[in-house]
C-alpha cells in the first residue's frame, strides 16, 4: 500500500481485503488520490467497455475525458478531500457512441475514494417509458373534450384535466388535494356516492346523469358558478395487485344540449298555447273534412268539445248564402297556390244559431296530406264597436245640445243680469229719494232683495254655462274649501259623509275662487255617483307639499317646487287601469247615458293645468279613489281689491269718467248713479265711440270705466289704445257675464280694478274712489 502522495506509474498496494470485489457483478474501482486508477473488477471493464491494462495506473481524466466538467467528477473530488460518502445517478457516454446510464455509490477509503456502479440503464429506460406513457396519458386526459378528474378512496381529488378546468372556472391547483367530490360537491343524493360505493364494493362502472352547480366549499372558491346539467362515467382504477386504488370520472356537459331540448319542447309547447288559447278559432281542413279544431273554435260553434267536431264536413258549417263564394275561393287556391284572402261570412253553430266571422286560409302539409289551416275571427265585437260608436255619436250630440242649452243659458242670464243692474241701481237710487217713513219704502227694500237674490241664482246660472270672467286672486284655500261644506253637501245628499280635514299653516296659492268651486263640485258629484250605497264618505283635505329633482324623476307627473294640495277622496266603486288612462279626455265617462256629458274632469284638468299646477289619480277598483291637485305656492304679495260689501261708505268725487257700456239701459242707469256722486261722465255706447269722445274732449279724462267684452273691441283693448295717447288714464273693468271672456279675452290678472255687475251704488262709489285714488 502506498501513502496518499505516490507517485505516477507506482500503483499502491492493494489490501487483500479489496480481493473479494472480483467477482461481484457491481463494478468496482478505486482511485487513488493522484486520480489513478489503483483497482478494477470484471464488472467495472464491462461497464466501461475498456482493457484493464489500459486503464491501472492512468489517471482518471485521461480515460475520461471532459469528466472533469461534470457534476460526477465534483462529487468524486468532494468524497476525496472531505472524506464523505456519496451517490450519484449517471449517464455515460462510451467512446464507441453507446450510452448507458449507472448509479455510484463514492466511499472513502485509505487509497483514495472507492466506486460502486451497478448498470441501471434498463430500470431507467422502464422509468423513461413510464413517464413518457404517464405524460401521453396525461396529455390524452387534458386533451379530451369530456371533463374529467380522479379521485383517491377517500374522495379527494387527485388529478383534473383541463376541460373540466373550463366547464367549472377554476384553474386546476384550485382543486387537486383541496376538493372533495364526496363531502364538498352535495351529490350524494344525486347518484354520486351510491356510484363511488358501487366501484369500490364490485369493482362496477356506473353512469348517470345529473344537475350540478359549482358552490364554494372549505378553502376553494369557484370563479363563476353556474348551473349545469351533466352525464357521469366513473371506472375503477386498479394498481398492480389487482387492488382498486382510485376513480378515475368524466363528466360531458349536456347543459346545451338539455336546454336544447327545453327551448324544442318549450317552441312546442309555446306553439300548441299559442293555437289552443288564440281567441280566434283555428281549425284544419282536409279532404273536405275538419282535421283538427282549437277550443276558442269550439266555443264558436257552441260545441262542448273538439270531439264532437273532428271528421265533420267542413262546407256545413257555411251559411247557405255564402257557399257558393267559399267554394270559388277554395278553387281559385288550388289553381293558383295563394292563401284564401279574408272574406265576411256566416257559420252555422251546432244549437242552430248564425255567427258573424272573418277567415283567412292558407293552405299546408298536415298528417302526410294537403290541407288548409284555417284562421276564424268572430266579427261580433266589430259590430259592438260599430254600435258603440253610434252611442257615442249620440252622446256627443246629447252634450252638443246640452252646450246649446249652456249658451243659451248664457246668454238669458247675460241680458236679465244687465236687466237686474238697472232694477237694482233705480231702486236704490229710488230709496235716496224716498224718506224712511215714505209709504213705498218697504217695497223698494223688497225689490232690492229680490234683484239681489236673482243676481246670486243668474251667478249659478252662469257657472254652469261655464261664462263668467276669471278673475285669479291670492287665496287661503282653507277659508274656501269651508265656505262651500254647506252648499257641497246638500249637493252629494244627506246620507253620504262630508270630512273636512284642513291643512295647518296653509300657504296661499292664486286662484280664482270660483274655479276652486268648480273643481270641487265636480269631484263630489263623481265622488256621489261613484258611491253605490248611502253608507259612502267623501273626504276633502289640504297641506303643503314640495318636490324636488329627484323625487319628480323617480315620480312621472310630478313637478319640482312648493305647492298646496287639494284632496278629494271617496270610497266608491273605483278605477281599472283602462279608466285611468282616459279619465281626463273630453267626452269620456264611465257613467250611463243621459248621467254624464265626459267634461267634468276635462274641465277641471284645463283649470289646474291654466294655473301652472297638476293632478293626479289614485284609485283600484271596489277600492275607491283620490284625486290630488297641486297648486303652486303664491310668493308674490300685492294688495287685493277689497270686497264688495253694502257698508262701504259712498265716496263723492269731481274727476271725468269716461263710461263704455254696450247696453242702453246699463250705460245710462251707471252714468246716473256716478253723477249723483259728483263726477262728470262722458257716456259712450261702443269702443270707437269712447276713441272719438277722448278725442273731442278738451279736457283732462281721469278715469275710463269700460266693459270687458264689446262689439269689435274688447275692454283690454280699448283700455291699451287710451293709454298709449293718454298715459297717465286709469282704469276699471266691469262685467259680468261674458261669452267665453278667459278663452277670447285673457285673464284679469293681478292689480287690474275690476266690479262685478250688477252693482250697488255704494259698491260702485267706493270701487271708483279706490280706483281714482290708486289704492
Amino acid at each position: 500500500m502506498t501513502d496518499k502522495k505516490a507517485g505516477k506509474g507506482k500503483p499502491a498496494v492493494l489490501r487483500k481485503s479489496y480481493e473479494f470485489f472480483d467477482n461481484l457483478p457491481e463494478g468496482c474501482q478505486i482511485i487513488d488520490f493522484d486520480w489513478r486508477y489503483v483497482y478494477i473488477n470484471d464488472a467495472a471493464l464491462t461497464h466501461s467497455r475498456l482493457p484493464k491494462e489500459e486503464m491501472i495506473g492512468n489517471k482518471y481524466m485521461e480515460m475520461w475525458p471532459g469528466i472533469e466538467e461534470t457534476e460526477v467528477f465534483d462529487r468524486i473530488r468532494h468524497c476525496m478531500e472531505d472524506r464523505v460518502s456519496d451517490q450519484i445517478e449517471n449517464l455515460v457516454v462510451f467512446p464507441d457512441g453507446l450510452k448507458g446510464w449507472y448509479k455510484l455509490s463514492i466511499q472513502p477509503v485509505p487509497e483514495g475514494v472507492f466506486i460502486l456502479s451497478m448498470d441501471i440503464t434498463e430500470r431507467k429506460q422502464a422509468e423513461e417509458e413510464i413517464k413518457e406513457a404517464k405524460a401521453f396519458l396525461d396529455k390524452v386526459i387534458d386533451m379530451s373534450p369530456f371533463a374529467t378528474w380522479i379521485s383517491d378512496r377517500e374522495g379527494t381529488v387527485i388529478r383534473v384535466n383541463r376541460s373540466l378546468c373550463e366547464t367549472i372556472n377554476l384553474s386546476g391547483d384550485k382543486i387537486v388535494g383541496k376538493y372533495n367530490v364526496l363531502r364538498d360537491v352535495n351529490l350524494e343524493n344525486q347518484g354520486v356516492m351510491p356510484g363511488i360505493k358501487a366501484i369500490f364494493e364490485r369493482h362496477v362502472p356506473t353512469r348517470f346523469s345529473i344537475p350540478w352547480k359549482a358552490t364554494d366549499a372549505g378553502d376553494v372558491s369557484f370563479n363563476s358558478a353556474r348551473d349545469m346539467f351533466i352525464d357521469v362515467s366513473m371506472f375503477p382504477i386498479l394498481n398492480m395487485q389487482g387492488e382498486l386504488t382510485n376513480v378515475v370520472c368524466h363528466w360531458v356537459d349536456l347543459t346545451e344540449h338539455k336546454r336544447a331540448q327545453e327551448v324544442l319542447q318549450e317552441s312546442e309547447e309555446r306553439f300548441r298555447t299559442l293555437v289552443d288559447g288564440a281567441p280566434d278559432g283555428i281549425f284544419v281542413q282536409g279532404d273536405g273534412r275538419m282535421l283538427y279544431i282549437n277550443p276558442a273554435m269550439v266555443r264558436l260553434l257552441g260545441a262542448e268539445r273538439a270531439e264532437d267536431l273532428l271528421g265533420t264536413e267542413f262546407i256545413a258549417l257555411i251559411a247557405p248564402e255564402y257557399l257558393e263564394a267559399v267554394r270559388d275561393r277554395i278553387r281559385v287556391q288550388r289553381e293558383t297556390g295563394l292563401p284564401v284572402l279574408p272574406m265576411e261570412q256566416e257559420y252555422l253553430r251546432v244549437d242552430g244559431l248564425r255567427v258573424a266571422v272573418e277567415t283567412v286560409a292558407v293552405p299546408l302539409r298536415f298528417q302526410g296530406r294537403d290541407a288548409h289551416l284555417v284562421f276564424v275571427r268572430d266579427c261580433t265585437a266589430r259590430r259592438k264597436a260599430e254600435e258603440e260608436k253610434e252611442s257615442l255619436q249620440t252622446q256627443l250630440q246629447q252634450v252638443q245640445k246640452i252646450e246649446s242649452i249652456g249658451r243659451l243659458a248664457g246668454g238669458v242670464a247675460h241680458d236679465f243680469n244687465n236687466m237686474l243692474g238697472v232694477i237694482l241701481g233705480r231702486t236704490e237710487m229710488a230709496m235716496d229719494r224716498a224718506e224712511l217713513s215714505h209709504p213705498l219704502r218697504n217695497d223698494l227694500e223688497e225689490i232690492s232683495k229680490a234683484a239681489r237674490r236673482s243676481a246670486d241664482l243668474t251667478r249659478q246660472l252662469l257657472a254652469f254655462a261655464r261664462k263668467q270672467t276669471i278673475a285669479p286672486r291670492m287665496l287661503d284655500l282653507n277659508e274656501t274649501v269651508e265656505g262651500m261644506l254647506k252648499m257641497l253637501q246638500r249637493l252629494i245628499g244627506e246620507d253620504i259623509k262630508l270630512a273636512w280635514i284642513p291643512g295647518r299653516n296653509l300657504w296661499p296659492v292664486n286662484v280664482d275662487p270660483s274655479q276652486i268651486d268648480q273643481i270641487l263640485a265636480n269631484h263630489c258629484i263623481n265622488s256621489r255617483d261613484a258611491i253605490s250605497s248611502g253608507m259612502g264618505k267623501i273626504t276633502i283635505e289640504t297641506c303643503n307639499s314640495v318636490f324636488d329633482d329627484d323625487y319628480c324623476t323617480s315620480h312621472p307627473g310630478y313637478v319640482p317646487g312648493e305647492y298646496v294640495m287639494l284632496a278629494v277622496s271617496d270610497n266608491g266603486a273605483g278605477m281599472d287601469r283602462e279608466m285611468l288612462l282616459h279619465i281626463f279626455e273630453p267626452f269620456f265617462t264611465t257613467k250611463e247615458i243621459g248621467r254624464g256629458t265626459g267634461l267634468g274632469l276635462s274641465t277641471v284638468y284645463g283649470i289646474v293645468k291654466q294655473n301652472n299646477g297638476f293632478i293626479n289619480v289614485y284609485s283600484e277598483p271596489g277600492q275607491g279613489t283620490t284625486f290630488k291637485i297641486y297648486m303652486p305656492r303664491h310668493t308674490t304679495i300685492y294688495a287685493d281689491a277689497p270686497k264688495e260689501t253694502q257698508e262701504e261708505h259712498a265716496v263723492s268725487g269731481h274727476e271725468t269718467i269716461l263710461l263704455v257700456e254696450d247696453e242702453q239701459a246699463i250705460l245710462k242707469m251707471t252714468a246716473t248713479m256716478l253723477e249723483k256722486q259728483g263726477y262728470n261722465v262722458i257716456s259712450a255706447l261702443s269702443p270707437d265711440e269712447a276713441l272719438r269722445l277722448a278725442k273731442e274732449y278738451k279736457g283732462d279724462i281721469h278715469l275710463v270705466m269700460t266693459d270687458v267684452v264689446m262689439p269689435g273691441m274688447n275692454g283690454r283693448e280699448l283700455v291699451e289704445n287710451l293709454l298709449s295717447q293718454y298715459p297717465g288714464i286709469k282704469s276699471l273693468y266691469m262685467s259680468g257675464y261674458t261669452a267665453n271672456a278667459i278663452a277670447h279675452h285673457g285673464v284679469l290678472g293681478p292689480g287690474v280694478n275690476f266690479i262685478m255687475k250688477p252693482f250697488a251704488i255704494k259698491t260702485l262709489a267706493s270701487t271708483v274712489r279706490r280706483t281714482l285714488d290708486g289704492k
